[in-house]
């Protein structure tokens, strides 16, 4: 009987034998470039040539003097932008929620939604142009008030608050989106109930909505958690310049300088890896936290 039920699903493991090459070809076997950062790594020599050098890159990225800067950049923006990422698509869902004219609502996605599928190479075109302190139309409308006009790319005080204000801009429609389907969930009958004992609509959304949309809130807090040292390379990479280094230089464009443009392959190597072990460990935990704290289970 075993050989039969092996025999008829024999096609099926045949079927996925093009899938498990592809990921040991472009998932598992890329991991070999670990070793990279262990050594003075020679192309000419290849990963299996290169002289072991231990832990000298890691020693050497630790003793540079731009590099707690970098890591306190890459914390800080990668903090705000996943609280308002959360903290405002919940807002938003719970207004538009409340909306009862459909077109009015569903034109409010539309427009909130769009920025999502641009990409960055497209949105910091669009915002080196806009944001420009000379001819740009957001400082136009500040001078217009009689103030003087905001350096927002260049200046490294108003750097941060950019990138995250913009990244929020792009990304919030997606995310209200996804609060709206949980929504969803609550059970018709409670707000029912809730009516005939009198409560209004704040009660309402304060003990039906937000219950209802709590298993959404824990699944995508816990996922963003492992964000904690991914600040965004792709949009970062189009709108800074070497004057915001102090304030809007990441982990990613630090390691995008020092191998690619300086050619030290090692130490890059080394900086990803730390960051990823780092990011293992705030998934990890946060996994951890969201089964203690929600009963919230992956499976």
């Amino acid at each position: 009987m075993l050989s039969q039920r092996w025999l008829r699903l024999m096609p099926l493991h045949l079927m996925l034998l093009p899938a498990l090459a592809l990921l040991l070809i472009y998932s598992y076997g890329p991991i070999t470039g670990i070793l990279i950062a262990f050594q003075n790594f020679m192309p000419s020599k290849g990963i299996f040539g290169s002289p072991f050098i231990g832990l000298d890159n890691f020693k050497y990225v630790w003793d540079l003097p731009d590099t707690r800067q970098v890591l306190t950049n890459t914390v800080v923006i990668a903090f705000f932008k996943i609280i308002l990422n959360l903290a405002v698509p919940i807002l938003l869902a719970l207004l538009l929620n409340e909306v009862r004219i459909k077109l009015f609502k569903r034109s409010v996605q539309t427009i909130v939604y769009l920025p999502y599928f641009l990409s960055w190479v497209l949105l910091g075109g669009i915002l080196i142009d806009i944001l420009s302190p000379s001819q740009g139309i957001v400082n136009d409308i500040i001078k217009s008030f009689g103030f003087k006009p905001l350096f927002f790319l260049g200046d490294p005080n108003w750097f941060r608050f950019t990138i995250v204000a913009t990244d929020l801009w792009k990304e919030v429609g997606f995310n209200t989106i996804v609060f709206l389907a949980a929504v969803t969930n609550a059970n018709p009958s409670l707000y029912e109930a809730a009516v005939i004992d009198g409560a209004n609509r704040w009660k309402q959304t304060l003990n039906i909505t937000l219950p209802s949309m709590l298993p959404v809130i824990i699944l995508l807090a816990t996922l963003s958690l492992g964000n904690v040292l991914n600040a965004g390379f792709d949009q970062i990479f189009n709108l800074y310049s070497p004057q915001v280094y102090s304030t809007g230089d990441i982990l990613d464009t630090f390691v995008y300088r020092i191998g690619l443009i300086d050619t030290q392959y090692g130490v890059a190597t080394a900086v990803g890896l730390f960051k990823s072990i780092i990011s293992c460990l705030f998934i990890s935990v946060s996994y951890f936290l969201a089964y203690r704290l929600a009963n919230y289970r992956i499976f």
